[in-house]
């Protein structure tokens, strides 16, 4: 039985952060085969790696342990975010603006549950605001059960601009 993603944010989050990491979202998997999925970013806005995500995985593999927040076997999985992300935290949303994303409500909002538009950001009422269709939706932060954004030409173009800064930046480091 789980006791809750939050719970286990709580627990972990300590560990990751000492890494020089960010918690982006816990998420647990059940079936024939269960998963803990541990979604992380690195602080200073680099891409997560392999070594990255061994790190964290060693780190929380204790805590887990003592913590035991599922029971039965699960296989604990360290991974980055990737390009077309999950949005789950306020800061997600003003961070991508202008980018497109998906969002799904926990239950109909006039009549539908699921929007796609270009993300504005996020208002002072913290809700979500979206382009769709050429209309500004505002969707409340309390009622969003799922948001990502979603793969395209220019959030691809601004990830390769973002890695061709970084590497820019780490050649011309003496």
């Amino acid at each position: 039985m789980e006791r809750g993603p939050r719970k286990i944010e709580t627990a972990i989050e300590p560990q990751i952060t000492a890494l020089g990491c960010t918690l982006v979202r816990v998420k647990f998997y059940g079936g024939r085969r269960q998963v803990l999925q541990v979604m992380i970013e690195r602080e200073d806005g680099s891409d997560v790696n392999v070594d990255d995500c061994a790190a964290v995985s060693r780190a929380l593999s204790p805590v887990l342990d003592v913590f035991d927040p599922i029971v039965g076997a699960y296989a604990l999985e360290v991974s980055s975010p990737g390009i077309d992300r999950p949005l789950t935290r306020p800061e997600d949303f003003v961070r991508f603006a202008g980018f497109e994303a998906k969002v799904e409500l926990e239950e109909n909002r006039d009549g539908r549950r699921r929007y796609k538009g270009l993300l504005l950001g996020l208002n002072e009422a913290e809700s979500v605001c979206l382009d769709v269709d050429g209309e500004t939706v505002e969707l409340p932060l309390t009622v969003i059960q799922s948001a990502k954004l979603v793969l395209t030409d220019a959030l691809i173009a601004a990830h390769q601009a973002a890695e061709s800064t970084e590497t820019s930046a780490d050649e011309g480091v003496v």
